[in-house]
Formats: structure tokens, C-alpha cells, sequence
């Protein structure tokens, strides 16, 4: 098989895959605590092949994108009135819990409401009816009225490099990671943080893909050209 036809596939399928990313992105603009992933890319080099003057030159195939990166950089801090709503002012996370598998997961979404167990006693939930931790790890009791301010925990990580992606703006630590630790930022009631998802700069990634995109039709028509043309010669 022609190489530039495998590097222009393989092109044209990691382009839709960064397409991917900035359309997830967009999509997420106006949901709370969302960040934003940016999309990583290596090159594909297969072996060296010796070139004028025996310089060892690289012989490529392409590129492929290899992972995507989360931003953690903190969204703006909205004022969301009634119920339990919170955002991280600085650095840290907001801890649930699991109520079924005690798995414990991390977010910068604070939109929390009120939860019931069997013996009555209402806690602090997430959505989707985990427990909201305090700095000491335990789920929080509701004592008060549903505009009170309870003591939200937050925590941060050594790194937040690799952190695993949920969904629901979830995020799991893995073992390079390390323990949580007590963060920096501090828990602000009433408030909420909006998405770090910049459109002007997503739409910008998506041009660029798009071009790319293109180029790398134009490659595959071009060497199809000359291979017909090459053909006809051999007629």
C-alpha cells in the first residue's frame, strides 16, 4: 500500500476525532463545572531510512491522537440563589459518595439538593443521589432549613494529571495521583461555577480540523492522480 495513502487515512480519522473533542466541548459550555478536554497528538514514526549524504532521516506515517487532556483552570463564578449550590473558590474539588459502591469520586459541579436514607435522615446529595462529603470524608447531615450553609469539604490532589472521566463532570483519581489532601480553595454557598469551555477558541479548533481535514483529502486525490497517471504510462 502507497504510504501516502495510509497517512492521509490515518490523517483523516484523527482529524474526526479532534473534531470530536471541540463538538463535546461546545456542547458544554453552559454546564456547570464542566472543563474542557484538549485533544494531544504524536507522530507515527515507523523506521529511519538513509538519505543523501547517509543522514538517517525519519520516515513517517502520520500522526494519531494519543489522549485527551482535561483543563482544570477554574470557570467563572456565577451567583445561583435557593437550595444548596456551591462552587470552589481556588484550587480543590467537592468529594461524593456513592451510596451503593462507596466509590468515591470527585467534582467541581456544587449543585447539590437534599437526600433521604431509610431511617429518615436527610444529607446532603449530588443529581444523582451521592452523598456530598465534609473535610473529614463523612456524608453531611441536614439539620437546618434548605437555605443553610453546611460545611462542604474540599479537596485537591498532588497532581490532577490523568484523572479519570466519569461523565456528569466527575472525576476519579488514579494512582499517580496520590491521596486527597485538603485544598486551598474554599467551598462559597450560593454560588455556582459556569463551564471553562472557551467557544471563540473551540470554534477556532474546529476551523483548523476542518482545514486539516481537507488537506488530507487533497493528498489522497493527488497521489490517486499520479497513480493513474503512472498506470497509463505503463499501458
Amino acid at each position: 500500500m502507497n504510504q501516502a495513502f495510509y497517512a492521509a487515512s490515518v490523517a483523516a480519522s484523527q482529524q474526526q476525532l479532534r473534531l470530536n473533542v471541540s463538538a463535546n466541548n461546545l456542547a458544554n459550555v453552559n454546564t456547570v463545572g464542566f472543563k474542557a478536554e484538549q485533544a494531544q497528538f504524536a507522530d507515527l514514526l515507523y523506521r529511519n531510512w538513509v538519505g543523501p549524504d547517509n543522514a538517517q532521516l525519519h520516515r513517517g506515517s502520520g500522526s494519531r491522537m494519543i489522549q485527551t487532556a482535561t483543563d482544570f483552570s477554574a470557570g467563572a463564578a456565577a451567583p445561583r440563589a435557593g437550595g444548596q449550590n456551591y462552587a470552589v473558590n481556588g484550587r480543590g474539588f467537592f468529594a461524593l459518595r456513592d451510596p451503593q459502591t462507596g466509590e468515591v469520586s470527585y467534582t467541581r459541579a456544587g449543585v447539590f439538593h437534599w437526600g433521604s436514607l431509610a431511617n429518615g435522615q436527610y444529607y446532603l446529595c449530588d443529581p444523582e443521589g451521592r452523598y456530598v462529603l465534609d473535610q473529614n470524608q463523612q456524608p453531611i447531615l441536614l439539620t437546618g432549613g434548605t437555605e443553610d450553609t453546611y460545611p462542604v469539604g474540599v479537596f485537591d490532589f498532588v497532581n490532577t494529571d490523568g484523572m479519570q472521566h466519569l461523565g456528569s463532570g466527575r472525576y476519579l483519581p488514579v494512582a499517580k495521583n496520590g491521596p486527597a489532601l485538603a485544598a486551598t480553595g474554599t467551598a462559597i454557598h450560593g454560588m455556582v461555577e459556569s463551564s471553562n469551555a472557551d467557544v471563540g477558541e473551540e470554534f477556532a479548533k474546529v476551523i483548523e480540523a476542518q482545514r486539516s481535514y481537507s488537506y488530507v483529502l487533497k493528498m489522497v486525490q493527488t497521489q490517486d492522480e499520479i497513480e493513474t497517471t503512472i498506470n497509463g504510462l505503463r499501458g
